[in-house]
């Protein structure tokens, strides 16, 4: 087995993947019974966009296929937290609005994960993380450009 090329590029890939699933795995024992992380990201992603949205532009935001987000959406508008319905001007469209009830889940979500990431942000120090953050905005970007 050879070393790799760039062993910048494997701790960088190393940190990121542990951290996203240490984090998902804590996030998740706080979420509300029955709801996921991906529930909660459509949720507070159609809280903060306003508006309605298509299936469509949502799997695009999340990098999903349709069929993937189908099935979110389609848990979600069972458990009453999202209206899906014809889109008036296009008939062959659907679009998504959260709901009353979607709106308050978010927000009892919200308030379970905020103080966990709050007290990361407190044992790291406010300032370290308002460093990385461009940082991590940017590798972001890299990969969604890709």
């Amino acid at each position: 087995m050879s070393e790799p090329s760039d062993p910048l590029a494997v701790a960088l890939l190393s940190e990121l993947f542990m951290a996203d699933q240490l984090a998902r795995a804590r996030l998740t024992k706080a979420m509300p019974k029955g709801m996921e992380i991906s529930h909660f990201s459509v949720l507070n992603y159609l809280a903060r966009a306003g508006g309605e949205r298509s299936p469509a532009e949502l799997a695009r935001a999340f990098h999903l296929t349709r069929g993937a987000m189908t099935n979110t959406l389609g848990k979600l508008e069972r458990a009453g937290y999202v209206h899906i319905f014809q889109d008036w001007n296009d008939a062959r469209r659907k679009l998504v609005s959260i709901s009353p009830a979607g709106r308050q889940a978010r927000d009892v979500a919200l308030a379970a994960i905020e103080p966990i990431v709050a007290d990361v942000v407190a044992a790291i120090g406010p300032e370290k993380v308002r460093t990385a953050l461009p940082v991590l905005r940017e590798i972001r970007t890299r990969f969604d450009d890709g």
